[in-house]
């Protein structure tokens, strides 16, 4: 695809950013259609497999353990309770099945185990599986590939600027030598941000240059509007605005042609009407049940019913990366 760039930069996307707003979404329309069926939207289910008790600052996170915010750590799920639920996500519609574990980077030993045995399980679901479990080096994302795994989430969250003011217990490089692993192990990418963490249209600008001028783009982009957790440091503040967010999605959809753009975390907050304004601006996939973790998602029959509405079909799953045999 000679029109994907890894060369953007900021005053570029500023320039995007500024546009008025039927330009850009006229943009961002033939970008989407250039590389995507414009009537089918992914549906992804996202499982909490171990809550809480996480050793990070994330201020925005109710799952740190250092913040009072009434979730409580749990112990890593079994096999079987997973995989149930995934059947139940495929059953509903769901081609992607995602699995986030509270940790700050994964350990070797009987749990890490169990995730392999996790995703090995429901890739013979013919599922596409992605994992979120902190970092990871390349051995250990090796061995999820050997199992099947199609995608590792791994968000850079905001701009390398505004990053210190966020989260002081992982730096940005050590973020984004995660995903330099996830690479070289040759599982897809997947990686965004949140807005509403209190930053600038810059700081919009610099996450969506920063992710724009990986090479390859990530192959899944989540953009999630900041749900307030009582207790935690972001509590309280501005939300930002519909049209600012729409902006976002839209300069995500330009700046990464061919990437999947998710709308994430704070999805509650849109309207229907804003929801389908995102899937006009090049928003093609939606998580899909009724928590992300440990935040409120619509209701899966609202869901359908808003797709039903504007004539858009759920997206099959890609090709299942074969497991290797049980060691």
């Amino acid at each position: 695809m000679s029109d994907l760039r890894h060369d953007w930069s900021r005053d570029e996307v500023r320039a995007l950013f500024e546009l008025p707003f039927p330009e850009l979404s006229r943009l961002a329309q033939n970008v989407h259609a250039a590389h995507h069926d414009p009537t089918k939207v992914q549906l992804a289910t996202l499982s909490n497999i171990k809550t809480g008790g996480c050793p990070e600052d994330c201020s925005y996170c109710p799952q740190a353990a250092r913040y009072h915010t009434g979730v409580e750590a749990s112990e890593l799920l079994e096999v079987r309770q997973v995989v149930a639920q995934a059947e139940i996500a495929k059953a509903n519609g769901a081609s992607r099945f995602c699995m986030g574990a509270a940790w700050r980077r994964v350990k070797d030993g009987r749990q890490f185990d169990r995730v392999v045995e996790m995703v090995r399980a429901i890739s013979d679901l013919d599922l596409e599986v992605c994992v979120t479990l902190g970092m990871i080096d390349e051995d250990q994302v090796q061995r999820l590939a050997d199992a099947g795994l199609h995608a590792y989430n791994h968000n850079l969250d905001t701009s390398p600027e505004h990053y210190d003011q966020i989260i002081s217990t992982r730096t940005y490089d050590d973020r984004l030598q995660t995903l330099d692993n996830v690479r070289k192990a040759g599982v897809t990418v997947c990686c965004g941000g949140i807005v509403g963490l209190g930053e600038t249209r810059d700081d919009r600008i610099g996450l969506l240059a920063t992710l724009a001028c990986l090479k390859p783009h990530p192959e899944s982009v989540p953009i999630n509007q900041l749900v307030r957790a009582p207790g935690t440091p972001l509590e309280s503040g501005d939300d930002i605005d519909l049209f600012e967010y729409l902006r976002t999605i839209a300069v995500a959809r330009i700046l990464m042609p061919a990437s999947m753009v998710r709308l994430a975390a704070g999805r509650t907050g849109l309207s229907r009407e804003g929801q389908a304004l995102a899937f006009l601006l090049g928003a093609n996939s939606i998580f899909y049940g009724e928590r992300l973790l440990t935040t409120p998602n619509p209701d899966a029959d609202d869901d359908r019913a808003l797709l039903d509405d504007l004539g858009l079909t759920p997206l099959e799953a890609a090709p299942r990366r074969v497991p290797s045999p049980a060691k």
